[in-house]
């Protein structure tokens, strides 16, 4: 393969961009001419493709976002604006793609694969740690220190004035952010998607919370629980019972930008070069992977097929730490 190209899809995450440093040098190392698609699929169909080399990646590793930028792209959806999208790499011999983003990204990638033979290899960027097969993904980390940080200091704020937070996080089908932020910052409950919500077993929790002796607590809540974001869920806990004056604190997006971990900046720079080996090597509609700090290749539909779920005896921990 003398020709690989590489893109992101989907929402940003911390570590894309060692991500994409990664790609880029790996390929100059292996003597393979690497490109850069702007925008993700868009920026595939629309021709937005232009040569990197390794100066090209010079000081983004520490950066948050992606220098390639992401968009939306409904026309990737149909078959016709895959078919332009191949023919885009075809048009400059591009024998291999690698795609940095989460599994509806990969949905993208399995069927370039299936209707027109490119080689794709997939990196799993995502905060929400919800692609099957792997163990962490690309940005998780990041966002769960950013979180807890978040946590910490409005726990200052409640124990000052002798309240309940609210806190919501990010996680529209997976409390992985929710789980990990409520147990590092020692959380007096939580609610996330994996398990159904009892705002009067929540009211019941908090009671015996404050017959134990405390005057203020935190409520982690992943924004996409099935009682709702976590302003509604503020107000039925105050309509509810005696706990009249609930505070709320939405960190939303401030989860995804910022300064990567050090973990997600190994994890990426691991992931970029086995993606290129992986190309290399000649395999395609796989994704490379992370399990018992190990990288291998699973193949792209584990993404969605293998539902990634967090250990559920957390649960247990959690209430049992909670005292």
């Amino acid at each position: 393969m003398k020709r690989m190209a590489v893109l992101t899809s989907g929402g940003d995450a911390p570590g894309m961009n060692a991500a994409i440093r990664a790609v880029v040098r790996a390929a100059v190392a292996n003597d393979v001419e690497i490109f850069g698609v702007q925008r993700g699929y868009q920026g595939l169909i629309d021709g937005h493709i232009a040569p990197m080399d390794a100066r090209s990646v010079s000081s983004i590793i520490h950066h948050g976002g992606t220098i390639l930028r992401t968009a939306r792209c409904p026309a990737f959806m149909e078959a016709s604006g895959r078919a332009e999208a191949a023919a885009q790499l075809a048009r400059l011999d591009i024998a291999g793609l690698v795609v940095i983003g989460g599994d509806g990204s990969y949905h993208g990638a399995h069927a370039l694969v299936r209707e027109h033979d490119i080689a794709t290899v997939g990196i799993p960027g995502t905060i929400d740690n919800d692609i099957g097969g792997t163990q962490f993904t690309i940005g998780f980390d990041t966002a769960l220190n950013i979180a807890v940080e978040a946590i910490d200091r409005l726990r200052d704020t409640a124990a000052s004035h002798d309240r309940i937070f609210f806190v919501e996080v990010m996680g529209r089908h997976s409390g992985f952010i929710a789980m990990y932020s409520a147990l590092a910052g020692g959380a007096e409950a939580l609610l996330t998607p994996e398990q159904p919500t009892d705002i009067n077993g929540l009211i019941a929790s908090l009671r015996e919370a404050k017959d134990r002796g405390k005057t203020s607590m935190i409520v982690v809540v992943a924004e996409g629980d099935d009682a709702g974001p976590a302003h509604t869920i503020a107000e039925h806990v105050a309509n509810a019972s005696e706990f009249k004056e609930p505070r709320v604190a939405v960190i939303g997006h401030l989860q995804r930008g910022g300064v990567p971990s050090a973990f997600d900046r190994v994890l990426a720079a691991r992931m970029g070069v086995a993606a290129v080996e992986t190309l290399l090597a000649g395999d395609r509609d796989v994704m490379i992977a992370f399990e018992d700090n190990a990288l291998r290749t699973r193949p792209l539909e584990d993404a969605w097929r293998l539902r990634t779920r967090f250990d559920p005896d957390l649960f247990r921990v959690l209430q049992l730490l909670c005292v």
